[in-house]
């Protein structure tokens, strides 16, 4: 297995896979109602069973070269993670998106592990559009999608209905020369 390391505050980026059911469940039970503020992830997770099947949808989608799911650990616990909802290597598109428990909010781990899933996708898999969707409200995923130099693309509407309130969806990408331009820019800067 691996672990990319996500900087010098002991957080790492490693898969997340069926075997981790147990531990994905106790992560998204502390995190449930946080998690669940703007999205629907890990929901329907309740017992091991459930977790452990969500975990095996990801792994086929990886499988399948259609997705993905990897997990934050902070000191060795997982606190979150990111993910390629959607992958399409023909078309150079993805979306990624992100959970994360509340104990392991503002610390940038989001923002640094999906600049690890994007950096890959563009460079090793020639990835040509990422794409972000944030509710409106959820500000924090927003900023994230800001702080990757993404673009806002635009509004869908009241186009997500979560918990019975329709919520405006925005809609981010960065695009594979910006993504470039804006990694050499910060190596230049450093």
């Amino acid at each position: 297995m691996y672990a990319i390391s996500l900087g010098d505050d002991g957080a790492e980026l490693r898969p997340l896979e069926p075997w981790h059911a147990g531990e994905f469940l106790a992560h998204l039970d502390r995190g449930r109602e946080f998690i669940g503020q703007y999205i629907a992830f890990g929901s329907r997770e309740t017992d091991v069973e459930s977790a452990r099947a969500l975990l095996v949808t990801y792994a086929e989608k990886r499988a399948a070269d259609n997705g993905g799911l990897h997990g934050i650990w902070l000191d060795g616990k997982l606190v979150g993670g990111v993910l390629f909802r959607t992958f399409d290597a023909v078309q150079g598109n993805c979306e990624v998106g992100c959970w994360l428990e509340p104990a392991a909010a503002g610390r940038g781990l989001v923002t640094r592990a999906v600049t690890v899933l994007i950096d890959w996708a563009v460079e090793e898999r020639g990835i040509h559009r990422v794409e972000w969707y944030a509710a409106s409200a959820n500000r924090p995923s927003v900023n994230v999608a800001r702080r990757l130099g993404m673009t806002r693309d635009g509004v869908l509407r009241e186009s997500h209905l979560h918990r019975g309130v329709r919520q405006d969806i925005e809609v981010w990408s960065v695009l594979a020369a910006e993504w470039r331009a804006a990694r050499a820019r910060t190596a230049r800067d450093h």
